[in-house]
């Protein structure tokens, strides 16, 4: 879990949804003057505190799945394109993004998790896999409560290219707007 909380200057792979969405809605323009600095979104709620809590600890399940140890909280950064990759957890060739879900509800893969690996998998030149737990209440109320390693589902990301390219393409774009302090104009 990466301490700064910092947002502006930088385009993490968490905005990959964002930046290959519609760049004219007022969600876009507000995380834009995030990304300028004028504004700090510290929205929190109980999910996601508790999936920032446990994080380790699910990293040490996976550590017993795979049987390897991982190493945790690296951060990535491309200059050129204004991005910074913080990773939850890596082996020497495959990134594990981490992800909590309230165990009430039937998980459902996001696309927008499935970007954010992309990025990642892109960044690091490694494969991509997102390790998914289910809290229940109790783990909202107990950030202390054991993870049970027969819990986590793995899915194995696959790359793809042409995502990749149009990524790209908008996020060189954006850290020109972001390096000039101007508003991104819609591109076609």
């Amino acid at each position: 879990m990466i301490k700064s909380q910092d947002r502006s200057g930088w385009f993490g792979a968490s905005d990959t949804a964002i930046i290959m969405g519609n760049w004219q809605t007022k969600t876009f323009k507000k995380w834009w003057m995030q990304k300028l600095a004028f504004v700090q979104n510290n929205f929190k709620n109980k999910q996601m505190l508790a999936g920032t809590y446990y994080e380790h600890e699910i990293a040490k399940a996976i550590e017993d799945q795979i049987g390897q140890k991982l190493k945790l909280d690296r951060q990535v950064k491309k200059r050129s394109f204004r991005l910074r990759v913080n990773l939850d957890s890596e082996t020497k060739d495959t990134i594990y993004e981490i992800k909590t879900h309230t165990a009430a509800k039937e998980f459902k893969l996001p696309k927008n998790y499935i970007m954010q690996v992309r990025v990642q998998m892109w960044a690091t030149k490694k494969k991509g896999i997102i390790a998914v737990y289910p809290l229940t209440e109790e783990h909202y109320k107990n950030y202390f409560l054991p993870i049970e390693k027969q819990n986590l589902e793995f899915y194995e990301i696959e790359q793809d290219k042409d995502f990749i390219k149009e990524y790209l393409s908008k996020l060189k774009y954006l850290a020109t707007c972001l390096k000039r302090g101007i508003f991104p104009v819609k591109r076609t």
